[in-house]
């Protein structure tokens, strides 16, 4: 009973919090960008495969929050919403940038900065795999397998057949598993 209280109270605190950000409520605003930061930032890093690229595109989904909030009706809860925005608004920030799968990828082809190259040591396995995949392939294995979404939903997202989503995760579920088995 006390959790589902507390709950109760976090969801009113948060519908207020969001009832003065649309009213223009900067600290509101400071507290909201507080809470959800980390969040955005890790879907931008998933969706980016690059540190500093996901930091701008964090940047990008705060500042058009702040324009966007008054089109929150609040028919859903607003992390799922806010989740929502932070893929669309990363995503074309992505399509925007002139090259950056290749400041991700390849080291020699791009000639990454040695802070680009330590970032990539320090990732995990799987991570370091993710980041080796084809932009598209990538995106469609973020959004599905880490984020959740339907290939329905993946397919408006990044405008491409569901089919194509379809095939896009498969390939790149294929070479991850490749990958992984010539690592052991």
């Amino acid at each position: 009973m006390l959790i589902k209280a507390e709950q109760r109270f976090a969801a009113v605190q948060e519908d207020q919090l969001i009832s003065l950000v649309q009213q223009g409520d900067r600290s509101a605003f400071e507290q909201l960008y507080n809470q959800y930061i980390s969040r955005v930032y890790a879907l931008c890093l998933r969706l980016t495969a690059d540190k500093s690229t996901a930091e701008d595109a964090a940047q990008e989904v705060f500042v058009q929050l702040w324009q966007k909030m008054a089109s929150f009706d609040g028919k859903s809860k607003f992390s799922t919403w806010l989740h929502s925005v932070t893929a669309n608004i990363t995503i074309s920030y992505i399509r925007k940038q002139k090259n950056w799968l290749q400041k991700v990828v390849s080291t020699e082809d791009a000639g990454m900065d040695e802070q680009a190259i330590e970032d990539v040591h320090d990732l995990n396995g799987l991570d370091k795999l993710i980041l080796r995949l084809p932009e598209r392939a990538r995106m469609v294995f973020v959004l599905y397998a880490v984020e959740g979404y339907r290939h329905e939903e993946i397919s408006t997202i990044l405008n491409m057949a569901v089919g194509s989503s379809k095939a896009q995760y498969h390939r790149a579920r294929n070479l991850l598993k490749e990958w992984y088995e010539d690592e052991q």
